[in-house]
């Protein structure tokens, strides 16, 4: 009686914790690599045809969702079924044909080239 209670504590708290982590998540970097802004975020536990990145103006969005395994009666469940991520990006970025996208290891790298800045020197 007192295991399945403490079960059933445990399952409510993976979930709300799940919840969170699905709000919040994935924890991303942003930085400039020459002539390119790079955006890493990790999002492990998705197929890359899970994940669906879209770019309107100056604003990408990081999108993921899995289905949960049938079956499996788990004990703690913390990894996220779904997630979404609005980034608004700090620079301009120039062609989206030249924009590339890559998830390898549960990090996702995306590539897109700035827009050409012009150094104009004081005299």
């Amino acid at each position: 009686m007192i295991k399945e209670a403490v079960r059933d504590i445990v399952k409510k708290v993976s979930e709300k914790s799940r919840d969170v982590y699905e709000a919040v998540m994935p924890p991303v970097d942003i930085y400039e690599d020459g002539a390119n802004l790079v955006v890493v975020a990790d999002i492990a536990g998705f197929s890359k045809e899970d994940i669906k990145v879209t770019l309107n103006e100056d604003i990408l969005t990081i999108s993921a969702e899995r289905k949960e395994n049938e079956g499996v009666d788990y004990l703690w469940k913390q990894r996220p079924l779904k997630l979404k991520k609005t980034i608004p990006l700090p620079e301009k970025v120039e062609n989206e044909k030249e924009i590339s996208a890559k998830y390898e290891n549960g990090v996702l790298t995306i590539s897109m080239p700035l827009k050409k800045r012009v150094h104009i020197p004081v005299q």
